[in-house]
């Protein structure tokens, strides 16, 4: 706990130096920042993130859908680098004026595109689309939706509010990190019941709901989220889970969709920009890095 409690004043103001490592790119306001166009590729799908959890759900749909033999879904990913705000450029406000990774534009029909924000949503639609990766009965779709969504409303606690506190706040406050570390920690037991008798999240099929969950609580079980927090939150006692992450992180077109627009890590595993599926063997780092 800090020294001198806190007493919030009656109208609250945005004070610029204390926001911590995302200081430069959080503000109160929406809106573009700077006038910048998208780029637009060759395909129908145009698909603008970085591989941050929510980013990691649609690309490892897409390479699923195409891993499946739907064509169709094939896309261009462009890497949007937020650290230097290029989600306030004017192009990317226009297809998300909530200026958060991912972003899709669908341009199937060049008369009306349709744009798609909000990664559950992304996962939803291209569901719905290609008619895949979601179960075609009242019950069976019931059950995967509300733990699609249930990780829409559950995964702020994991990444917001513990990940933030226990690993990005200037200030250590004892309080918040408790609180959201028992929170993550009712999360991963409600995850460990449900996959005790379950071989996937929503039932015996691989889902939307495996996709949804799977880069943020996977990669928590993996060790590849907040430093030492796996240890930290003793992760490796939810064994179902623990089994479940092991089962889905070694799909391939899981390993794939980790490494489109992914800007950090091993060189290899870096493809910044995906084109075509040929990219993941000639256009990774090391090999962009080889070619000079």
């Amino acid at each position: 706990m800090t020294d001198a409690p806190y007493t919030p004043p009656k109208v609250w103001t945005w004070n610029k130096e204390n926001g911590g490592r995302f200081a430069s790119i959080n503000r109160p306001t929406a809106g573009p920042t700077h006038e910048k166009a998208l780029p637009v590729g060759k395909h129908p799908l145009q698909l603008y993130s970085l591989a941050t959890p929510n980013g990691q759900k649609a690309t490892i749909m897409l390479e699923e859908l195409l891993a499946a033999g739907h064509r169709g879904a094939e896309y261009d990913a462009w890497l949007i680098k937020i650290g230097d705000g290029d989600q306030f450029s004017s192009g990317f406000v226009e297809v998300n004026p909530n200026s958060k990774i991912p972003a899709l534009m669908d341009r199937s029909n060049p008369d009306k595109p349709i744009r798609v924000f909000e990664s559950g949503s992304i996962l939803l639609y291209l569901a719905e689309k290609f008619g895949a990766f979601i179960p075609t009965d009242t019950a069976g779709r019931a059950e995967c939706l509300s733990w699609l969504f249930w990780q829409v409303g559950s995964g702020p606690y994991l990444g917001g509010g513990f990940g933030h506190f226990y690993a990005y706040a200037p200030t250590k406050i004892e309080y918040a990190i408790d609180r959201f570390a028992m929170e993550v920690k009712r999360q991963l037991d409600v995850l460990d019941r449900r996959l005790k008798d379950n071989d996937y999240i929503a039932g015996p099929d691989y889902t939307i709901a495996d996709m949804a969950i799977w880069p943020w609580y996977g990669g928590l079980m993996k060790g590849a989220l907040y430093g030492d927090s796996a240890t930290f939150l003793d992760v490796a006692s939810y064994k179902h889970v623990q089994r479940w992450a092991e089962q889905i992180g070694a799909r391939p077109a899981v390993k794939r969709g980790r490494m489109v627009n992914r800007a950090t890590g091993a060189p290899e595993e870096q493809l910044h920009e995906r084109h075509d599926a040929g990219d993941f063997e000639t256009r990774t780092q090391d090999k962009l890095a080889a070619a000079k």
